[in-house]
């Protein structure tokens, strides 16, 4: 009669700990099922799923016994009843999602708090790792600490999940997204931002509008359009016609002195590299993105055209508008032109005027965003620069490092 039997085996981490599995399945005849191996600081963890027949499982014992007495692991081998066999298989067909830590620095109260949260949800964290460089995770760096997750467990209601997960993150000062793990998250090729308050710490219209004087009349258009007294057309239109007879002259400035976004830079070398399409899709101007674009190397510009007649501002509009409508139908017309799917993009972004765009997205970032986009957004980044988008599409720091230095050696 055949057996199923588990093998746990456990160590020092040194070569050639697979080959003595090998070496004694192969002598009892045994057959292997399932195999999954882990090493962390020195220690390796290794798991089979093995079958034999019943007077092979004692001669399949002693030699395991043999092969890893050599390795000085120790092992024990427990049988798999038709129950635990059916629990198992359920097991891997369960969902998978991936959670995302970030932040400045992660405390353990904050970990443990988290393991609390996915076992509220009858959820196991299968695996961990680190993304970030090899500082302490309590230790605060620029570029913060991130920590990412794979939890298995029955389906569960996300927008619950992500609710409790966004209010413990924030008790602790982190970031904590949550995504459905899928192939496609190895496949995102297309990402779109937008500009004000994103790429750059500005918004461009207040700047114009402090060099006119108007800064006090356009800021209470705004504040109509906030109460939900105006669209953003409407309040768009209201803005550009109060910065009518503003100098040409005044653009230059402000463009050659844009603040950018903390990590903006290290994200753009790094998408580069590995082959994204990069777009801006903004209510702002075409003006101060083309700046952007020729300093950063986007792919491509989508935002609104400023009319300038005799070196003036004239305060008209050029039609279409960049609205939410807009920017979510840029984003999935510059997929179908590059042949992606809508699960291949990302769009980030911080404002009401994002959200659409942020849904019809792969993945939708709101970055430093108000608290009312946050909680409509799928994920969020609120405590570390731009760069950390690279952390959720799950890129290790050390990993991108060495893709730079291998790139500087061939230059």
């Amino acid at each position: 009669m055949t057996q199923r039997l588990l093998i746990h085996v456990d160590g020092a981490d040194r070569a050639g700990q697979l080959a003595a599995l090998g070496k004694a399945l192969a002598a009892s005849g045994a057959c292997l099922l399932d195999v999954r191996q882990q090493s962390a600081f020195g220690r390796m963890a290794l798991e089979a799923l093995v079958s034999a027949e019943d007077d092979a499982a004692a001669l399949l014992q002693a030699r395991l016994g043999e092969h890893f007495a050599e390795q000085a692991l120790t092992f024990d081998v427990q049988p798999v009843t038709g129950e635990g066999w059916q629990a198992l298989q359920a097991r891997t067909e369960m969902p998978r999602l991936i959670v995302s830590l970030m932040g400045p620095r992660l405390p353990a109260t904050m970990l443990a708090e988290l393991g609390e949260l996915a076992a509220a949800h009858g959820l196991s964290i299968e695996h961990m790792q680190r993304l970030s460089g090899a500082a302490s995770l309590e230790e605060a760096t620029p570029r913060g600490a991130c920590v990412e997750c794979l939890l298995r467990g029955p389906a569960v209601e996300l927008p619950d999940l992500r609710e409790r997960a966004l209010a413990l993150g924030a008790r602790h000062g982190v970031d904590i997204a949550i995504q459905e793990d899928s192939l496609w998250r190895c496949h995102r090729r297309l990402i779109c931002f937008d500009m004000d308050s994103t790429l750059i710490q500005a918004e461009v219209i207040d700047e114009l509008a402090r060099r006119h004087g108007v800064y006090d009349e356009v800021a209470a258009v705004t504040e109509r359009s906030m109460r939900g007294e105006l669209d953003f057309q409407q309040s768009f239109r209201e803005r550009m016609a109060k910065l009518e007879g503003l100098d040409e002259s005044v653009l230059r400035d402000i463009a050659e002195n844009l603040p950018l976004m903390d990590g903006v830079e290290r994200l753009m070398m790094h998408l580069k590299r590995l082959g994204y399409r990069t777009a801006i899709i903004s209510g702002g101007f075409t003006y101060f993105a083309h700046y952007l674009q020729e300093r950063l190397g986007f792919d491509e510009v989508h935002a609104n055209e400023l009319v300038i007649r005799d070196g003036k501002i004239t305060g008209e509009v050029r039609e279409p508008i960049i609205d939410a409508d807009r920017k979510a139908w840029l984003l999935g017309e510059i997929a179908r032109r590059q042949g992606l799917a809508p699960q291949q993009t990302i769009a980030v972004g911080d404002g009401a005027n994002d959200l659409k765009m942020l849904e019809s997205a792969g993945l939708g970032i709101a970055f430093r965003a108000k608290p009312l986009v946050r909680q409509q957004a799928r994920q969020s980044i609120a405590t570390l620069g731009l760069d950390a988008v690279l952390y959720l599409l799950g890129y290790h720091e050390e990993a991108l490092e060495r893709l730079s230095g291998a790139d500087d050696l061939k230059s």
